[in-house]
């Protein structure tokens, strides 16, 4: 069976084909009447339905899925949230990170959490959301090769390693976006008997 992610992120379809084993994961940028809206939310929710409801009119009659995702941290007043991919002037992750662990220098709570909401848009119009999170830290340097984004210094609570210094397969099982898609796909088997 075939989804729809409405991302152009490498790292989120590449999780995405992991955790939705026996689908057919596609880019929305295989439609060409694609065109990224302006993500104006005030929440991850208000995002992820605004680019589900505009891949669902390129990619029309398909299961559609899209999420929004970030970093809450505590004592950042929950910086950099929504605006996490484009938390520094840059906008790239490296610059993110730098601007991050700045920020961070002189402070002692380094607390954090991801989180990640995603939805599913199905051809009748049914939409299906569910929320992950993944609590941890935010280490002083960055380690790690793996992931991508805010991975290289991010340890989830129970962990030695950062999310970057994970396999794949370890980072899926702790990760907000697969404790989020999980949800999806346990909740869409319910509602719509849709299984991969």
């Amino acid at each position: 069976m075939k989804i729809v992610f409405a991302s152009g992120n490498k790292g989120k379809l590449m999780e995405a084909s992991e955790i939705f084993k026996g689908f057919e994961i596609v880019p929305i940028s295989a439609f060409s009447a694609w065109h990224a809206p302006d993500e104006n939310g005030s929440t991850f929710l208000q995002n992820a339905v605004i680019k589900a409801e505009a891949a669902a009119e390129a990619a029309e009659g398909e299961i559609v899925l899209a999420d929004d995702s970030g970093l809450v941290v505590p004592a950042l007043n929950g910086a950099p949230g929504i605006f996490s991919a484009r938390f520094s002037a840059e906008g790239t992750d490296a610059a993110n990170r730098k601007k991050l662990l700045c920020e961070l220098s002189k402070v002692s709570d380094r607390s954090a959490y991801f989180i990640c909401t995603a939805v599913l848009i199905f051809p009748d119009r049914t939409v299906i959301a569910a929320e992950g999170r993944c609590c941890g830290k935010i280490i002083e340097t960055e380690r790690g090769e793996n992931g991508f984004g805010y991975d290289p210094v991010f340890v989830p609570e129970g962990y030695g390693k950062t999310l970057a210094e994970l396999s794949e397969e370890e980072k899926n099982a702790v990760s907000h976006r697969g404790k989020a898609f999980r949800k999806l796909i346990s909740r869409a088997a319910d509602l719509h008997g849709i299984t991969g």
